[in-house]
C-alpha cells in the first residue's frame, strides 16, 4: 500500500504529468512522419532524459513509444503509406477502408484497439512479468527459427490475388535481405564494390521507397487519367467501435494476447507481432475473401498486437535486462543511466519507480484515446488536399526521413529504387508487402539457422529435440504441409 502511494505521489507530480503531455505530442508526430520510426522517437528523446529524474524520463519513453506505434496507422489509412513498420501489415487494408469512405472507421479502429492491447500487454507485464520472461529465456536460436519461419509463411497469407506471387515477392525480400556484411561470416554480399552496400539495405528506407514513393509514382501516372480522389472522410471515429468489439472480442484478446507473447521474446517487437497477427485473423476468419477488399476484422486483431507487444517487450528489459525489441534495448541503456539496474533485484529496491513506470503504461494507453482523435481529426483534413499538392509534400519528407536515418544521399536512392520497384511490382499483380517481411526477418533467419547448425554439428534432429522447438517445428510443418496439399486440389482438373 505503501509502495502505491509512493508511486501515485510519483506520477501525480505536475512535471511528469506534463512530460507526458509533451511526449505523447511528440511521439504522435514522430509515428505519423513516413520514416520517422517509434524507435527514432525514443533514440531523440534519450539526450533530453539526462536531465530528468528516472520517472518522468521513462514517462517520456513509454509515452512517445506508445503514441508513435498508433500513429503509423494514420498515413497508412489516408495515403497508403504506414507511418511505422508495424502498420506496414494492414495499411493496403486501412487505405482499402479509406476508398470506400469507411476512413473513420478504419482510423477509430485503430486508436481503441491499440489502446485496448497496449492496457491488456500491461496488465500481463504488471501481473505475470516474472514467469513469461523465464519463458523467454528458454528461446535458443532453434526456436527463433521456426519462430522467423513461421513469420516468412505470413507472406503467402498475406497475398490476396496469387501465392506463387506473394511466394516470389518474399524470396526477393530475403535476396535483399542478404546484401551487405550482416551475416555470420561477415563476408561481403552482392555488394558489386558500392562501399554503402556494405552495411545492407535498411528496412526503412525499402519501406519508404516501396509504400510512399510508389504510391507517388502511381499518382504520376495517373495524373491525366482523371480518377476520382478518394471519398471524404467525415463522421465521429469512434462510431461503430463498441459494435466492433461485440462483434470480434475473439480477435481482440488473441491480438493481444499474440502481441504481449511475441513482445516477450528478445528481439521480435510489434513488427513481427503485427504480420503474425493479420494473417491469422485472415486464417481463422470466416470471412477470409474479404481481407485485402477494406475488412475491419484484421485491423483490430493486428492494431491491438502492436501496442501489446510494446507492453510485451518491457517485460525481459525489466526483469532479466534482455530487450525485447530496439526501444526497450535504448530503455536499458536509459535505466542504467538513472542508476536503476534492470534485473529481479530491482523489483526490490525501487519497488515505487516500477509501480509509477506500471501506472505511466496505463495512463498512457487512456490517453491515446483523446490525442489519438486530436491527431486524427487534424490529420484527415489531408485528404482535401489536391494531390498535384499533397505529392511533393510527401516527396518531401520521405526524402528527409530516408536520408535522416543514416544522414546519407545513398538512403535517398535506394528509397527511389525500391519505389521504382514496388511501381512495377504492384503494377503487375505482385504485393509488396512480403518484400518487406521478407527484408525484416531475413538476417534472423540466417542468423538463427547458422547458430542452430553450428549448435548441433550439422543434425537436423537438434531443431526438434527441444520441446518448444518441437512444437514450433511441428506446428510450422503441418502448416507448410496444409498449404502444399491445398495447392495440390486446386491444380486438379474440375470434373465435367
Amino acid at each position: 500500500m505503501d509502495t502505491a502511494l509512493a508511486a501515485l505521489y510519483l506520477i501525480a507530480d505536475p512535471y511528469v504529468l506534463f512530460i507526458i503531455v509533451l511526449s505523447s505530442a511528440f511521439g504522435l508526430f514522430v509515428g505519423a512522419m513516413p520514416g520517422l520510426t517509434a524507435t527514432m522517437a525514443t533514440a531523440l528523446l534519450v539526450p533530453i532524459t539526462f536531465f530528468m529524474p528516472p520517472v518522468p524520463a521513462l514517462a517520456a519513453i513509454v509515452t512517445a513509444s506508445a503514441m508513435a506505434i498508433f500513429a503509423g496507422d494514420i498515413p497508412g489509412a489516408l495515403l497508403r503509406i504506414p507511418g511505422t513498420p508495424a502498420s506496414a501489415a494492414y495499411t493496403d487494408e486501412a487505405y482499402a477502408m479509406t476508398l470506400k469512405g469507411q476512413a473513420e472507421l478504419a482510423l477509430g479502429a485503430g486508436v481503441v484497439f491499440s489502446a485496448i492491447g497496449g492496457i491488456f500487454g500491461t496488465i500481463v507485464l504488471v501481473t505475470a512479468a516474472p514467469a513469461l520472461a523465464e519463458v523467454a529465456l528458454r528461446f535458443s536460436s532453434f526456436e527463433y527459427f521456426w519462430l522467423v519461419c513461421l513469420g516468412l509463411t505470413c507472406a503467402v497469407f498475406i497475398a490476396q490475388d496469387s501465392a506463387i506471387k506473394g511466394m516470389i515477392a518474399l524470396f526477393l525480400g530475403l535476396t535483399v535481405a542478404l546484401i551487405g556484411l550482416d551475416n555470420p561470416a561477415a563476408v561481403p554480399r552482392f555488394t558489386f564494390g558500392v562501399t554503402d552496400l556494405m552495411g545492407g539495405i535498411d528496412m526503412i528506407q525499402a519501406m519508404i521507397g516501396m509504400f510512399a514513393i510508389a504510391e507517388v509514382l502511381r499518382a504520376v501516372a495517373a495524373a491525366n487519367l482523371r480518377l476520382p480522389p478518394p471519398k471524404p472522410v467525415s463522421g465521429p471515429i469512434f462510431k461503430g467501435q463498441w459494435l466492433l468489439t461485440k462483434k470480434y472480442p475473439v480477435q481482440i484478446i488473441r491480438g493481444s494476447a499474440i502481441g504481449t507473447l511475441i513482445g516477450a521474446l528478445p528481439g521480435a517487437g510489434a513488427d513481427i507481432a503485427s504480420w503474425i497477427t493479420y494473417a491469422t485473423s485472415k486464417r481463422f476468419s470466416k470471412e477470409p475473401e474479404k481481407f485485402g477488399t477494406g475488412h475491419v476484422e484484421g485491423i483490430v486483431e493486428s492494431g491491438a498486437a502492436n501496442n501489446a507487444a510494446v507492453s510485451g517487450a518491457w517485460i525481459p528489459a525489466l526483469v532479466f535486462g534482455i530487450p525485447g525489441d530496439s526501444i526497450t534495448a535504448i530503455v536499458i541503456g536509459v535505466l542504467y543511466l538513472k542508476n536503476l539496474n534492470p534485473g529481479p533485484t530491482i523489483f526490490l529496491e525501487k519497488p515505487e519507480i516500477i509501480t509509477a513506470l506500471f501506472t505511466v503504461f496505463f495512463l498512457a494507453n487512456i490517453v491515446m484515446i483523446p490525442f489519438g482523435w486530436l491527431a486524427i481529426k487534424s490529420a484527415k483534413q489531408i485528404l482535401a488536399v489536391p494531390r498535384e499538392v499533397l505529392m511533393p509534400i510527401v516527396l518531401m519528407f520521405c526524402i528527409v526521413g530516408a536520408f535522416a536515418i543514416n544522414n546519407s544521399p545513398f538512403g535517398i536512392g535506394v528509397m527511389l529504387v525500391f519505389g521504382v520497384i514496388g511501381f512495377l511490382m504492384e503494377d503487375n499483380g505482385f504485393p509488396v508487402a512480403p518484400v518487406i517481411l521478407g527484408i525484416v526477418l531475413g538476417p534472423m533467419l540466417e542468423q538463427n539457422f547458422v547458430t542452430s547448425m553450428i549448435k548441433s554439428d550439422g543434425s537436423f534432429l537438434f531443431f526438434f529435440e527441444r520441446p518448444i522447438a518441437g512444437m514450433l517445428g511441428v506446428t510450422t510443418l503441418a502448416v507448410w504441409g496444409g498449404m502444399a496439399w491445398k495447392g495440390l486440389r486446386a491444380l486438379r482438373p474440375v470434373p465435367a
